[in-house]
């Protein structure tokens, strides 16, 4: 066997470069950590704004269908109020039969708009970047930043 000669060094050399040791291990574990909870983070982030978008998605979408719902009405009302003329009698009761459904078709149209501006003015302010895991991410930037120097 080939005899392992031991040179010492200085004294607390060998304690000094296991502490160098020990606090690389310690940031790699740390670092290993963040990265994975910025993951987490930015996973539950992208959640969160799927969610919104699509229910927001829905919203223009049923406010679409009710206005055209609406327009369903008015065209009823004025086809109603073109047969009125024609026959130009004057009548209430013929009247009735364009007035009704017009009222209602203008309801309806204005309830289909407001329910398509509110789903169209949410989409328009969602943003689909992740922000709160970019800010994140720039304060861990620093962290190590700080922790290497």
């Amino acid at each position: 066997m080939a005899n392992v000669r031991v040179i010492d060094g200085p004294p607390g050399a060998n304690s000094r470069s296991e502490s160098i040791a020990d606090l690389i291990k310690e940031l790699r574990d740390e670092a290993l950590l963040l990265v994975r909870q910025e993951v987490a983070l930015a996973k539950t982030e992208m959640t969160e704004k799927i969610g919104r978008t699509l229910r927001n998605t829905a919203y223009a979408i049923a406010g679409a269908l009710v206005a055209f719902l609406g327009l369903v009405f008015i065209l009823q009302a004025v086809t109603a109020l073109i047969g009125v003329g024609l026959k130009a009698a004057g009548v209430a009761s013929e009247q009735c039969l364009w007035l009704a459904p017009l009222i209602v078709g203008v309801v309806v149209a204005v309830i289909g708009t407001i329910l398509v501006t509110k789903g169209i003015a949410t989409l328009k302010n969602e943003t689909l970047v992740p922000e709160k895991t970019i800010d994140s991410l720039k304060r861990d930037k620093a962290w190590i930043q700080s922790k290497t120097t």
